[in-house]
């Protein structure tokens, strides 16, 4: 059949590297014995091109990539902001869409998704504008699927009970506050306390004004400050902790184990790596490589930078209670705020402070 492209698709599934204790008769190694032999027959000058694809290149036999047999390696990432755009046009093409879409808001603000995720936007865009009445998709549809994509749909049904909803609101605040209060942070585009299918009772979204590859040390701590921004408002405001905060101390912990086992940001441990990524093409799990006691340092380490990211978010917070109460109240009202509302108290803030008049501490806010 030459010319032709033999493409063999998850090639870990009888390529995987060949284990002494098994012996030689595992079904597998003569299945990988046999494609090598294969290969080793092929001509390049017979015009057979042979592919192949994995997300576990690291487990591949040795044998499988020797030069004349898979010598070239080409790896697929996460596409960029122009590969977010074309892939958007690809699967928007037999797609009806308004004149106010603009493809490109919408690449900037899905940073991190695959094509696959890009599919799965556009397809419950057109099932929104089907469900509203419409025969286009416009850019609302977009973005509204874009959060149906990363934490569910709404769940109008869940009644909470006014102190949770309170709890909810402040916890919320809290996260977008620090962010808008803070150098080197994402702007807030969206808060909401409606709860969503994900688990989530509300959430803060956050939109990148660039695609940035790189994070700086101090990006990096705002984020934490950001992400434990909602136990610090709890903390502030009730003196109390729920368990709302689960998902964000998650988030913080994995982040900072980050900064201090892979990035070098630690002073303790300097430029000293103690941790690898063991499957960089999967869940980007992580492997501790250093000894029994140099791991326990690091993880008093890690909490010695969430517990000072926290005590930051408190402080604003505290020096900023008038705006937080202020801002969740509005927020109660309203069940979902834009990021321009948000900025609108906070400039408006801003603009006060300079006539003279210190803010004051008020008591805790009627519901």
């Amino acid at each position: 059949m030459a010319p032709a492209i033999v493409f063999i698709d998850e090639i870990d599934a009888i390529g995987r590297t060949r284990d002494s204790r098994f012996g030689g008769n595992d079904e597998r190694e003569q299945t990988l014995n046999q494609l090598l032999a294969e290969l080793d027959g092929f001509d390049s000058s017979k015009g057979v091109v042979i592919l192949a694809a994995t997300n576990r290149p690291e487990i591949l036999d040795k044998a499988l990539l020797r030069p004349g047999r898979f010598d070239r390696r080409i790896t697929v990432d996460r596409p960029n902001l122009a590969g977010r755009y074309q892939t958007l046009r690809v699967h928007t093409k037999n797609i009806k869409l308004a004149e106010d879409v603009d493809l490109n808001k919408i690449a900037q603000a899905t940073a991190g998704a695959v094509g696959a995720d890009l599919a799965n936007l556009v397809n419950e865009a057109a099932l929104r504008a089907v469900r509203m009445g419409r025969k286009a998709v416009n850019q609302e549809d977009l973005l509204i699927s874009f959060e149906v994509v990363i934490a569910g749909t709404e769940k109008k049904g869940t009644v909470l009970t006014d102190m949770e909803k309170r709890m909810v609101s402040y916890h919320e605040v809290g996260h977008a506050l620090i962010a808008a209060l803070q150098k080197h942070t994402q702007p807030v585009s969206k808060i909401t306390i409606v709860p969503h299918t994900s688990g989530a009772l509300g959430y803060t979204l956050q939109m990148p004004e660039e695609e940035k590859f790189l994070s700086s040390k101090e990006e990096l701590i705002t984020e934490l400050e950001t992400l434990l921004g909602g136990r610090a408002a709890e903390q502030v405001v009730f003196g109390s902790m729920t368990t709302g905060a689960a998902n964000d101390i998650e988030r913080a912990t994995e982040l900072a184990r980050r900064m201090i086992t892979q990035y070098g940001m630690s002073e303790r441990f300097g430029l000293m790596a103690l941790s690898t990524v063991s499957n960089p093409y999967l869940d980007g799990s992580t492997m501790m490589n250093c000894a029994d006691v140099t791991a326990a340092q690091a993880d008093e380490e890690i909490k010695e930078l969430l517990a000072k990211c926290y005590d930051k978010a408190c402080q604003v917070l505290r020096e900023n209670r008038g705006l937080l109460d202020e801002i969740a109240l509005f927020l109660l009202q309203k069940e979902t705020i834009t990021g321009d509302e948000l900025m609108a108290y906070v400039n408006a803030d801003k603009q006060q402070l300079p006539a003279g008049e210190e803010e004051a501490t008020p008591e805790e806010p009627e519901a």
